[in-house]
């Protein structure tokens, strides 16, 4: 089974990653006052950020983004957690690398098991919380490089890989926002829970979370309106080179337009003037250089090349 448990003092931490039948089934057994759709709930990955409050114990279900490098967009790492007195358990799949590091640290190192569990589980669920919003602020800060990286090539030739990148990154910041802000409820909720198993001076903990959180949010925010505003100028700039690409074209047809027809005249099989003459190829090759340079001349006065 996929489950380690940590025992210091009066604080038990049981820890599952990718939980099975049986792992849920041990828990239930392990803590048989949890109730039953809550047990139901960690094997479901679709299961939105919520807080069940109970007599004895919180069920916390909390999403944090993880970089997905294969799709190139930030997915939902859920971790699932009961607290109550003298006991944590968090349940997740093992992606969330802050909660693993945390965790294994505490479980080799005797001084990190008495600074956070020597505490308290309320305080060991404070810290698990604390890391998991603190390593959302590198993920939004590679968001905000990327956005500068855009805003460089902006004005490049290769329209292409800057709409490419700013499809990249919207479809990003819009899942990162679809994680983030359903969080400040959550930390808002644990922030103003009066429970007996919640130490009362971790209120102003959580009050430091919940600003942290409210601080990606707005963020994330304001990164989506900076890659909107981006997206709204590579529209404007891929049509205006359009147009430019269309105004070339419209020139030369109009340039060649007049030439056409003065050729296709004396294509026709009837007689026409000066056709006997040994010198009508120059000249009827000259009027028509004439006529194109001065189209040009004309096209350059009027400022439309």
């Amino acid at each position: 089974m996929a489950t380690e448990v940590i025992s210091h003092g009066r604080v038990t931490w049981t820890n599952i990653v990718n939980p099975t039948e049986d792992d849920v089934r041990a828990l239930s057994e392990a803590y048989p006052h949890f109730h039953p759709l809550d047990l139901e709930d960690l094997r479901s990955h679709t299961e939105r950020p919520k807080i069940d409050e109970y007599e004895d114990y919180l069920f916390v279900v909390m999403q944090f983004p993880l970089w997905d490098a294969k799709r190139q967009i930030s997915r939902p790492g859920e971790v699932d957690m009961f607290v109550g007195s003298g006991y944590l358990v968090t349940v997740h799949d093992g992606a969330l690398k802050p909660l693993v590091d945390f965790f294994e640290r505490c479980r080799n190192y005797p001084t990190m098991r008495d600074q956070y569990l020597g505490q308290g589980a309320s305080r060991a669920f404070y810290s698990v919380i604390d890391r998991l919003a603190d390593n959302i602020f590198p993920i939004l800060d590679k968001v905000n490089q990327n956005i500068h990286d855009v805003e460089d090539n902006m004005f490049s030739r290769d329209m292409l890989q800057v709409i490419q990148q700013i499809t990249l990154l919207r479809r990003d910041i819009i899942s990162l926002r679809r994680i983030i802000r359903p969080q400040v409820d959550i930390i808002a909720a644990l922030e103003g829970t009066d429970r007996p198993f919640i130490r009362e001076e971790l209120e102003v903990y959580f009050g430091d979370i919940l600003d942290h959180i409210k601080k990606a949010r707005d963020i994330v925010d304001d990164e989506y309106e900076v890659i909107e505003v981006l997206a709204e100028a590579s529209d404007t700039l891929a049509s205006h080179r359009i147009n430019q690409i269309m105004q070339v074209l419209t020139v030369i047809s109009v340039i060649i337009l007049p030439l056409t027809l003065i050729t296709s005249f004396y294509g026709m099989n009837i007689p026409l003037v000066g056709e006997d003459d040994p010198n009508s190829f120059w000249v009827i090759g000259l009027s028509l250089a004439v006529i194109a340079l001065g189209l040009l001349a004309y096209f350059k006065h009027r400022r439309w090349l």
